[in-house]
This record gives structure tokens, sequence and C-alpha cells, in this order.
């Protein structure tokens, strides 16, 4: 099975920017797509995982946390459909933050952010590794998206429901 790869707060806002492309090309014996510019990969002959890990992380110009899902996990998200009651709408995106581990700390959703007056982010639902939400386009987003972390207690990273798909549909075309 393939394992997907998140790396967490890179070419965003100009900080940790590098060439996503570049890098799957170098780690092209692993077999390594990649999937837009957040540092989002489809491994598809990952073998060791420490010793895809360990070769990754050589080659990134950078320190980065690196999160693994196996592909399997992604592609059940397309299934179970958690956005089936939040209807699509043009000024909100719709989202998946992939926490790094199962956390004790759980809190109870839905949540919004903030608590009160107009919402930013809204966080709808979760299943063991994926908490699912909305966000609203406006430049306040991002300092919430940044409070999910401390919501959960260990850290996340984001990618848009888009993403999500796209890496699903890739995993579909490798039969994985």
């Amino acid at each position: 099975m393939a394992l997907v790869v998140f790396l967490r707060g890179v070419n965003v806002g100009g900080h940790r920017r590098f060439r996503p492309s570049l890098l799957a090309a170098e780690l092209s014996r692993y077999g390594v797509v990649n999937v837009g510019a957040t540092g989002t990969f489809i491994v598809r002959k990952p073998g060791s995982r420490v010793k895809f890990r360990s070769e990754l992380l050589r080659r990134l110009p950078f320190d980065a946390e690196v999160f693994f899902c196996d592909g399997r996990d992604i592609l059940k998200l397309e299934t179970e459909d958690p956005f089936q009651s939040e209807p699509a709408r043009p000024d909100t995106v719709r989202f998946v933050s992939v926490v790094s581990k199962v956390s004790r700390r759980m809190p109870r959703l839905p949540i919004a952010l903030p608590a009160d007056g107009d919402w930013y982010v809204r966080l709808v639902g979760s299943r063991g590794r994926f908490v699912f939400g909305i966000y609203r386009r406006h430049m306040k987003t991002i300092g919430y998206l940044g409070q999910v972390d401390k919501l959960f207690g260990v850290p996340v990273t984001t990618r848009s429901w888009k993403t999500i798909m796209a890496v699903v549909q890739i995993l579909k075309r490798s039969g994985n």
C-alpha cells in the first residue's frame, strides 16, 4: 500500500520554501509523486518508513515535521464523505487537518473559532487522525487554524479537501 506524506508548515507565507516537484524527482526510487505546492506526497514504494523518512529529511533544505498516513486511510475519507451535511459555498473552504497522533485530549465537536461572534474556522467532525472543518476565506483565518494544535494537544497539518481528493484520485490510478 502506498504511503501519503504531509510536511507541516512548508511553502506558507514565504517561509521554509522549497520545490516539492524537485524533491519528488530526487526521491524517484521510492516512486514519489508530488501533489501541489504544500508538501504533500504519495510514496508508491516506501519500503522502510524509517529509511524513507531519513532520506526525505536529509534532502530537505530545512527541518520539517513529517506526518505519514496509509493510502487506504485516505481512500476511506472519500467513501465516508465527512462533508455531506456541509454544502460547498464559494466563500468557504473545506479542509482536513491531520493530527500527528491520536490525542487523549479530543475536544467535543463541532467547535467554532472564535467561539463568540462571526466564525472563521469551524471544526465539524473527526475520525481517528483526521479532523474535518470549514474555514472562511479571510485574513484572520490562518490565526484560528493555528489554534487547532492547541485544541488537540498535538501538532496538526491542514490540507484543503480538494488536495485530499487529488491524493485519492492519484491513489486510485495507481491501484493502491
